[in-house]
């Protein structure tokens, strides 16, 4: 074979992968790395971001612990022990404290997050679930109970309000120029809308198509809520404004967890099932995009988007393999 033709060969290449779609040249997700979580047993929830010191905080639910891990190390920094079956977990950036959410208590624990010494503790008596903090004034928002949102000021350690809802409150968000909270409320099969400063409900939704309506996201930016349900697995697609549905698009099952990726116009699902969905706005309209395979029972993430990484909770197998997070990469 003539070096010439060796040329056009390599040259036909080139052009051929430079022309396939995304799906066949790279996945949409890149496993970029993975970190072993040593020790760590049982179901694992929820995650929040330290984004002053790039820690991931991860809520081990069924080994009563949580998990901080320094990403740019790939390696655990610290484990909080002691706690009640931790679900919910956010990062207070204004007061620099990680908040714990407890099922078994209902507690809400508080550690300083330079240290991890422990600050204190609210009591919500029942379920303590998904936290998440208003950006306006670095309230948490914390579900619990059979139907409540509790307002909690991490910097002096008290509650200082509840907002009652009509069950328990499941996947929720917060719209920074509103104020308004939007959540899921799998019992009453609805999504209700809160307002945070009022601290009333102000309007509920009924859910027709669908049961179990656990992850939520919200894009302001193009005034879209993504409600997952898992029976049968659905996505759909609301305006926030109004409730008004505008898609409603299969997805993959067991769904935990949903992320807006603005950047490349996605949608991330993380699903029990062993997949993440990838879904992409193209033509006006969004659809499935590709499905990328991770392992049965890895249904919670986070989508950090000043490091641009989707970060999967994989649990400890059955036959001996360790629970450990993997750390995805979008591609461009």
């Amino acid at each position: 074979m003539t070096s010439m033709l060796l040329r056009r060969i390599a040259l036909w290449l080139v052009m051929l992968v430079t022309a396939l779609p995304l799906s066949a040249a790279e996945p949409a997700l890149v496993l970029e790395k993975t970190i072993t979580l040593h020790g760590v047993g049982g179901r694992i929830d929820h995650m929040a971001f330290d984004r002053g010191r790039k820690r991931l905080i991860v809520a081990e639910l069924g080994n009563n612990s949580v998990e901080v891990i320094d990403v740019a190390a790939g390696a655990v920094l610290h484990r909080i022990t002691g706690l009640r079956e931790p679900q919910g977990v956010g990062y207070a950036e204004r007061a620099d404290v990680i908040l714990i959410a407890n099922a078994a208590d209902g507690s809400v624990r508080l550690f300083a997050a330079k240290d991890f010494a422990e600050l204190g503790a609210v009591a919500l008596h029942d379920d303590a679930d998904n936290v998440r903090i208003d950006p306006r004034n670095g309230l948490a928002v914390v579900g619990y109970g059979s139907g409540g949102l509790a307002l909690i000021d991490p910097a002096s350690r008290a509650k200082i309000a509840d907002i009652n809802l009509p069950a328990h409150p499941e996947g929720f968000q917060i719209d920074p120029a509103t104020g308004h909270a939007y959540v899921n409320i799998p019992d009453a099969r609805l999504i209700a809308v809160v307002d945070l400063d009022a601290r009333r409900l102000v309007a509920t939704w009924p859910l027709r198509e669908a049961r179990a309506n656990f992850p939520m996201a919200l894009d302001p930016s193009l005034s879209l809520i993504a409600s997952v349900f898992r029976s049968p697995p659905m996505l759909l697609l609301l305006d926030p404004a109004s409730g008004a549905e505008h898609e409603l698009l299969q997805t993959c099952g067991d769904a935990d967890d949903v992320f807006f990726d603005a950047r490349r116009a996605r949608i991330y699902v993380s699903c029990g099932a062993g997949e993440i969905a990838v879904l992409e706005h193209t033509n006006a309209r969004w659809g499935v995009l590709t499905a990328i395979q991770t392992a049965s029972g890895a249904r919670t993430s986070l989508f950090v988007p000043e490091l641009d990484r989707l970060f999967v909770a994989d649990r400890a197998g059955l036959l001996g393999s360790e629970a450990a997070i993997r750390v995805y990469r979008p591609a461009s």
